[in-house]
């Protein structure tokens, strides 16, 4: 164990880059069974966010070293409360699930308030969710969650590889949920009463409220369940993108993506009607 923590923080860049292509290239082609849409035309655009992306990421990395060291320096954050005995396996898991928790109340606070809401909502825009949309994100919303992240790390006090595991583990997660393959539903009902499935995130991605404001969950759904967040949707009922935005030309152009965020948007969210979310706890 502890030769592969070492090998995973040798070089953790790397390995997070060829997990990203690694899964999307598996997904994609399983999409592509199912495809009816073009699926090039739609990922080039969402693709060029990982040029906005990068550098950010590339900046705040050094924090994150830096806040590594301090930590473990300091002996500073709440794992640093508890004993693990020498067990990497039980402080793997207890940092999973802080940092897991975390995810879920950072993607709450991304739609309740309005300004973190207008970076959020380009991810949501996307009219057609697929794998390619896993790499849709406005650059400040991509500084607002790494910023975000890194408090949390260092009041979680985590241990480096414990956090890369974990993200190794949240970018297969995240490309399978955005990803349009679904789950039969038996299957879904059992996998999801622990983990987020394409099924329940392409809940999440439904164009109108409620459903929008639910399954916030980013690994597990089980704080989706605890919180009274979860919601189904049968797949039929589910239309992509977001009603607060009518011009399709906002969504086709990525610099009029990249400029939404500064654009005042009147509200235009419509009632759910009769379609209520099927909640089982």
């Amino acid at each position: 164990m502890k030769t592969f923590i070492l090998y995973i923080e040798s070089a953790p860049d790397e390995i997070r880059v060829a997990i990203l292509i690694l899964s999307l290239a598996l997904l994609w082609n399983a999409e592509n069974l199912t495809a009816d849409y073009n699926k090039w035309q739609h990922a080039r655009r969402n693709a060029l966010f990982i040029l906005t992306a990068a550098p950010v990421q590339f900046l705040l990395g050094t924090a994150f070293v830096a806040a590594f060291d301090w930590n473990q320096q300091h002996y500073y954050g709440m794992l640093n409360w508890f004993s693990f005995k020498g067990s990497l396996l039980a402080e793997f898991f207890t940092t999973f699930i802080l940092l897991d928790f975390f995810e879920y109340v950072y993607h709450i606070l991304m739609h309740k308030y309005r300004f973190l809401w207008k970076f959020h909502i380009v991810h949501h825009s996307d009219p057609v969710v697929d794998v390619s949309s896993t790499l849709r994100e406005h650059p400040g919303e991509t500084c607002i969650r790494l910023l975000f992240t890194l408090l949390w790390v260092v009041i979680c006090g985590a241990a480096f590889w414990a956090v890369l595991i974990r993200q190794f583990v949240q970018i297969i997660s995240n490309v399978l949920a955005h990803s349009n393959l679904r789950l039969p539903v038996k299957v879904d009902r059992i996998v999801g009463w622990l983990f987020i499935t394409p099924n329940l995130h392409h809940v999440h991605h439904h164009d109108k409220q409620p459903f929008s404001d639910t399954n916030f969950g980013d690994v597990l759904s089980i704080w989706d369940r605890m919180f009274g967040t979860f919601a189904r949707l049968d797949a039929q009922q589910i239309q992509f993108g977001i009603d607060t935005i009518a011009c399709p030309e906002e969504l086709s152009r990525f610099d009029r993506l990249l400029m939404i965020p500064f654009k005042s948007m009147e509200s235009s969210q419509t009632d759910a009607g009769q379609m209520v979310a099927e909640s089982k706890f």
